[in-house]
């Protein structure tokens, strides 16, 4: 865990991914992220898509680290008065539930910053809080289907999905509510620089669907603009049959799978001599594009298999290390991905122990802050875990704790 956005405290009221991932992001960075929740549900994503313990689902383990829960009843008048003592302290709020759910509790935007006009405001939904699809509950993939990232087909009657068209597509972006959340660590980070330069806060919309397509801005743009291209040199084939000897998958002696990206020529050239087969040179299109994805070349896509199947899977990442060729293992099995040595070296993958469901292995971070490797500083909490740590902080008694427990408040 980085410590890049210590000092920085943020009130989280979400259920489920999209405004969970942007409370667990500002986290892993060292953020105070405190998951306020309702004393009788809270996010109850504890308790589906699975239990290792009761109450602690693997998703939730991984989604809510590195928060605070505390439990407060928001349709009591003490419930709200101790929001605000609260919010008097954050820089940031992450809403993570339907559109208008917080102005239904009196705790919207528009009330928050009357209190607190300095206040970050990130709303992180489905379809967004503007627009008219605004209203409609969202899950899973409905963010991608909208985005037109989920291709379909009618099979034997049924809707299946289907493996995506060759090219260039939103099918390139990534699952919504991942992006999502993404995006929302990213604009409430910016906001910080922001309100820093100008004392001023702002109110974010994140739209998990724009999102998928943010994500997938190269295959949106070329498909949106693909009538405007005059000239098509240094393209790849969209014709699956067709295909790309130059940049395409290939098989291992050990039946493992890498690809294989040689399409500018000093790296065509670098692999051809590296396996000792400088014939293949001659094959290079001798035109002023900077690349050569050899389409529709079936008789090079044959040779190089044949190269390909003389050594396994890890003596081709040798060779791709030595002499500086993109090739890089196309692994199958998410374990073969944990074993791999760059990965472990990244740490891109964490093992620990959760106090109540035991050994998890979480995902870390992508990015490698120096001196601040990923840990997991608070386990994904039991709903209100810590509410009288956290109301303490803001001068509660315990005489006062005991009385508000007592009365449900919280």
């Amino acid at each position: 865990m980085s410590r890049l956005l210590e000092g920085v405290r943020v009130l989280e009221f979400a259920v489920l991914f999209n405004g969970d991932h942007v409370g667990t992001l500002l986290g892993d960075h060292g953020a105070d992220v405190i998951k306020v929740e309702d004393p009788q549900r809270g996010d109850y994503l504890r308790d589906f898509l699975g239990q290792i313990t009761p109450h602690h689902s693997p998703a939730h383990i991984q989604v809510n680290k590195n928060k605070r829960s505390v439990t407060l009843d928001l349709r009591h008048e003490t419930g709200k008065e101790l929001f605000w003592k609260l919010l008097a302290t954050a820089d940031v709020f992450v809403d993570g539930m339907i559109p208008g759910a917080m102005d239904r509790l009196g705790i919207g935007y528009e009330e928050q910053r009357q209190r607190k006009p300095d206040i970050i405001y990130c709303e992180c939904t489905g379809y967004g809080a503007r627009g008219p699809y605004a209203p409609i509950p969202t899950h899973g993939q409905m963010m991608n289907a909208l985005a037109g990232a989920v291709p379909l087909k009618i099979e034997n009657g049924q809707v299946q999905q289907t493996s995506p068209k060759p090219g260039w597509g939103i099918h390139m972006g990534g699952e919504g509510t991942a992006c999502a959340g993404i995006y929302g660590a990213y604009h409430v980070a910016a906001a910080l620089v922001h309100r820093a330069r100008t004392g001023k806060g702002c109110f974010i919309d994140i739209s998990a669907a724009d999102a998928v397509i943010a994500s997938a801005w190269n295959g949106a743009i070329y498909q949106l603009n693909w009538h405007r291209i005059t000239e098509f040199k240094g393209m790849p084939s969209t014709d699956r049959g067709r295909g790309q000897a130059r940049y395409t998958f290939y098989e291992t002696q050990d039946q493992k799978f890498i690809l294989f990206c040689g399409i500018e020529h000093v790296f065509f050239e670098r692999f051809c001599r590296a396996v000792g087969r400088p014939e293949l040179l001659v094959e290079q299109r001798k035109d002023d594009a900077p690349v050569d994805f050899a389409v529709a070349d079936e008789r090079l896509r044959r040779e190089l298999q044949t190269v390909f199947h003389s050594k396994p899977l890890a003596e081709w990442t040798k060779v791709a290390i030595e002499h500086r060729i993109p090739i890089g293992p196309a692994y199958q099995e998410v374990q073969d991905v944990f074993n791999d040595p760059h990965f472990k070296q990244r740490q891109i993958f964490c093992d620990a122990v959760h106090p109540h469901a035991g050994p998890f292995t979480y995902v870390g971070q992508p990015g490698i802050v120096e001196g601040q490797p990923f840990e997991v500083r608070y386990p994904a909490p039991l709903l209100g875990e810590h509410t009288d740590q956290v109301l303490r902080e803001i001068g509660c008694t315990d005489a006062e704790l005991d009385r508000w427990r007592q009365l449900g408040i919280i």
